[in-house]
């Protein structure tokens, strides 16, 4: 499919409201942007087609889950082969996230804890591996911001060029 279109200030509404309640109807959101509901599904058919709505997910309160411990795990790795270490990321559950990084670490993780016993485990599966620093975290201040365009700036999308047809 040729996508030569640019993200107007509509794609823009529709993706900050999708970003703020992703359970929205498109009756609602079409309200919202000023547009039909078949032409709200247009658009986030053509925004999840081109890669940029990637998906929809549930937040979840991790403290109500019995998670109430939340942390940054820095790992080093002694040697350069990173790839076979990745399987123990994926095979503990309390890894949230994993990102291979620059700098003096290899990799930082978030890990959801139950305790503080509960994190040490996690953390001692990991320096059997590699060298750790912890951080644990005491609050959050800025948590799932909303992108807007603002923040990407003049190019909308690399993949999108040219005018917007409603």
């Amino acid at each position: 499919m040729d996508l030569k279109a640019s993200l107007d200030a509509t794609d823009w509404q529709i993706l900050g409201e999708l970003q703020a309640n992703a359970r929205i109807t498109f009756s609602e959101l079409g309200r919202r942007v000023a547009l039909t509901p078949p032409a709200v599904t247009e658009r986030v058919r053509r925004l999840e087609q081109c890669g940029i709505i990637e998906g929809y997910r549930t937040r979840v309160n991790l403290p109500a889950l019995g998670l109430p411990i939340l942390a940054f795990v820095n790992i080093v790795f002694p040697g350069g082969n990173y790839r076979d270490y990745v399987r123990i990321f994926n095979d503990r559950p309390e890894i949230l996230e994993c990102h291979h990084v620059t700098g003096s670490d290899c990799f930082v993780a978030k890990v959801a804890a139950r305790s503080m016993g509960h994190l040490e485990e996690v953390t001692a599966s990991i320096t059997k591996i590699g060298s750790i620093t912890t951080t644990i975290v005491y609050s959050t201040s800025v948590s799932d911001r909303v992108i807007t365009r603002d923040m990407v700036g003049p190019l909308a999308h690399p993949h999108l060029e040219g005018e917007q047809a409603s």
